[in-house]
């Protein structure tokens, strides 16, 4: 169901909190993101107006890290520790994800 101007916006959100995982000197979280500013929304197969240019969780790994917090397919990413994902590149949150494990 799209938004209608004008109209109120109900909207449910979750903490989540993913326990990471190390594999050697990768940081490894169970789950892919798709969305950002700089894709084309129309792509997005979980923005349901088709101009929402978010990130969206695209594919959770069975057993991994952001199965076992609850991460579900086609969860939207709001805020990744305390910072803002809404207005983000794809490449951006990427980036983020990839930052090696700290040991």
């Amino acid at each position: 169901m799209a938004h209608i101007p004008g109209q109120p916006v109900t909207a449910v959100v979750q903490h989540i909190e993913i326990h990471n995982l190390c594999h050697g000197e990768n940081l490894i979280l169970g789950f892919s993101i798709g969305g950002g500013i700089d894709k084309d929304p129309g792509q997005n197969p979980y923005s349901e107006d088709k101009t929402d240019k978010g990130i969206y969780v695209t594919r959770v790994t069975e057993g991994g890290p952001a199965e076992v917090a609850g991460l579900l397919v086609g969860d939207k990413i709001m805020q990744v520790n305390g910072w803002d994902m809404t207005m983000v590149t794809h490449n951006h949150k990427e980036k983020q994800r990839r930052l090696p494990c700290k040991m």
